[in-house]
């Protein structure tokens, strides 16, 4: 008997089963144990013994350790959680700038691009584990401490001290005026987390046709208006894409995992870590639809 030939809809949805294949039996082989254990540990008492390890079931203590006993935990999840609200729109809105201006025709545009990118490179490996915000602090630190006579200005200049009174002058909201002066001071970190964005940002601008432009060009549309009526809305799914992964970038490796690791394995507190570990994972889910379900309404998918 002959099989019916699939539609073309049907053969997207089979290509994309099977690329996410390897995800699934990764994901059962590897992680799906793993999670259960957590998950069990978080609701008991572990202690290491010489037959192995004894759990004592313990209800819903671990939680309410972490969460209104343990004052650093909260803390820290509060200090991660409003970095990220300031980070991740400031990352998004440089990465898409910078992915526009490197899209135009110039001279050594490679070189650029591979400038912008090397960032992601040096956060690989051994350079991954040097602290870069605290390393700049450090210097500024010593250059105070040595009578360095420049040390105030570049202090100064990173707090934006000079930029908040002017501002503040001229009658901008002092909300405003806080955001602005807290992205001056984020800078460093904003373009060493941006490599990967720009990257996806400049891949999306490049498969925009140009024959929209053409038309827009022969309307008497201007650049602005070719902007925000072709680029913008063209660019818009990625805008989602980039916001996913900035948000779980910017929770991979703070306050609050160093806090849990440290809990784990020189505490050997296992329950409570992973009780610490299930709830920043449930604010990280709570974080992501509520901002995948804002954005996601605003896309434009081009058919």
């Amino acid at each position: 008997m002959r099989l019916a030939k699939r539609s073309f809809q049907q053969r997207k949805a089979l290509t994309g089963m099977l690329f996410l294949t390897p995800w699934v039996l990764g994901f059962l082989f590897f992680f799906l144990v793993p999670i259960i254990d957590s998950i069990r540990y978080s609701f008991n008492d572990l202690k290491a013994s010489d037959n192995g390890y004894t759990l004592t079931f313990e209800g819903w203590s671990n939680y309410r350790q972490a969460l209104y006993v343990d004052a650093n935990f909260t803390r820290n999840l509060t200090s991660v959680v409003t970095d990220m609200i300031v980070n991740v729109p400031l990352i998004i809105i440089f990465s898409l700038f910078i992915a526009v201006l490197l899209n135009q025709k110039f001279l050594g545009r490679s070189l650029t691009r591979a400038i912008f990118f090397l960032p992601v490179i040096l956060a690989s490996g051994v350079i991954a584990s040097i602290n870069n915000a605290g390393f700049m602090q450090q210097i500024l630190n010593a250059s105070m401490a040595s009578g360095d006579p420049s040390g105030g200005t570049v202090n100064g200049f990173l707090q934006s001290i000079e930029l908040k009174g002017m501002l503040l002058d001229i009658g901008v909201t002092e909300s405003i005026v806080n955001y602005l002066t807290g992205a001056v001071d984020r800078i460093y970190e904003i373009i060493s987390q941006s490599g990967v964005q720009i990257i996806i940002f400049l891949a999306g601008l490049q498969s925009i046709s140009p024959s929209l432009y053409e038309a827009s060009r022969i309307e008497g549309a201007t650049g602005y208006e070719a902007f925000w009526k072709i680029t913008f809305p063209m660019v818009s799914p990625l805008i989602l894409t980039n916001l996913v992964y900035s948000i779980i970038d910017s929770f991979l490796n703070n306050k609050v995992t160093q806090q849990i690791n440290s809990i784990a394995f020189q505490t050997l507190d296992f329950g409570l870590s992973s009780a610490m570990a299930w709830v920043y994972f449930s604010l990280i889910v709570v974080i992501l639809a509520i901002s995948v379900f804002l954005v996601s309404r605003k896309v434009f998918y081009h058919d």
